[in-house]
């Protein structure tokens, strides 16, 4: 092997523009990961929901 680790991470001089950038990525990515997370949760609930009116529209007067 020819380099170290150390002028693989200087990135030829660039890394101050490299390693930010692999940050913000980074970031956007967990930061979509949270919303779709938060977002099928909220879905669940609302298909749980559902379910549940359907379910009470059912059942015959009278009986619970």
């Amino acid at each position: 092997m020819q380099g170290s680790i150390g002028e693989w991470l200087d990135m030829g001089g660039y890394a101050a523009y490299v390693w930010p950038v692999y940050g913000i990525a980074f970031a956007v990515l967990i930061g979509a990961f949270i919303h779709s997370l938060r977002s099928l949760r909220g879905e669940e609930a609302a298909l749980d929901n559902l379910l549940r009116t359907i379910q009470l529209e059912r059942e015959p007067d009278g009986e619970a």
